[in-house]
């Protein structure tokens, strides 16, 4: 038996199934679904930083990018709204086009 305990995409236990095994899932509650995807988050951003090349790296942005769209939807924020506040952000603290790497500071 191999224990996940984590958010998987729809069609896993589907694909589990096919492949002769048995999945054990249950549905979540609009709050606990709301903390796995915030759990799925880092999930996804570790496996990104865990890429051991570009084509990975790609996969792994993608699914980034598609537990971001469901978090915002969990959280009912709209993507302008995030825009705003990072354009916001990069104007007051800028971007990261310097590459500037902060070692410490006296």
């Amino acid at each position: 038996m191999e224990t996940y305990n984590k958010l998987v995409r729809d069609n896993i236990p589907e694909i589990i199934t096919k492949s002769g095994k048995t999945p054990k899932v249950r549905i979540l509650n609009n709050h606990d679904y709301k903390w796995a995807l915030l759990e799925k988050l880092i999930e996804e951003s570790t496996e990104a930083v865990n890429a051991s090349n570009r084509n990975e790296l790609v996969k792994e942005l993608g699914d980034i990018f598609e537990v971001l769209d469901y978090t915002m939807k969990a959280f009912a924020i709209e993507a302008s709204e995030v825009t705003e506040l990072k354009n916001k952000r990069k104007a007051e603290r800028g971007g990261f086009d310097k590459q500037i790497f902060l070692e410490h500071v006296e």
